[in-house]
């Protein structure tokens, strides 16, 4: 089991501490923008049948993203209150 102590500590570099939720952050956000960039079409995007919307594909790509990590921050913080 992963304790807070774990998860937060690391190795330090050139007197800046990395930790492997900052490697896994970085990655996952440097994977994220490339995906982004190389879907670059319009996209046609229907919202429940009312109504049509024409958008290029990576600024759905980005919406999404952005939603995912506000749900993921609201369901950690909603955890650690709930301990």
């Amino acid at each position: 089991m992963v304790t807070k102590s774990d998860a937060t500590s690391g190795r330090k570099i050139a007197g800046v501490t990395i930790s492997t939720r900052l490697v896994v952050f970085v990655v996952v956000a440097v994977l994220a923008v490339w995906f982004i960039l190389m879907n670059t079409a319009s996209v046609k995007i229907h919202l429940w049948g009312l109504s049509t919307v024409t958008s290029p594909l990576w600024i759905v790509l980005l919406v999404i993203l952005a939603v995912g990590a506000a749900l993921g921050w609201v369901v950690r913080r909603y955890r650690d209150r709930a301990k």
